[in-house]
């Protein structure tokens, strides 16, 4: 019993951190994809999209047309 769990063990050590190391690497090769700067910077900008006045209705309709398919 004691050989089958140590080896069980060994095996969900190295699985687990190779796992782990390809989620990282998939991370961030997500994040640093070819055209991906546009969407981070769309993103970032969020908050201080409507700074400088209130949201008018032509762009809220804009919004929910750009966005509709998420939402279904």
């Amino acid at each position: 019993m004691e050989d089958t769990y140590t080896v069980l063990q060994v095996i969900a050590r190295s699985w687990g951190a190779m796992f782990m190391l390809l989620f990282f690497l998939g991370v961030i090769i997500f994040t640093l994809r070819p055209g991906s700067r546009q969407v981070h910077r769309d993103t970032a900008d969020i908050p201080f999209r409507y700074d400088d006045r209130p949201m008018s209705d032509d762009d809220a309709k804009a919004q929910s047309r750009q966005f509709k398919e998420a939402r279904q």
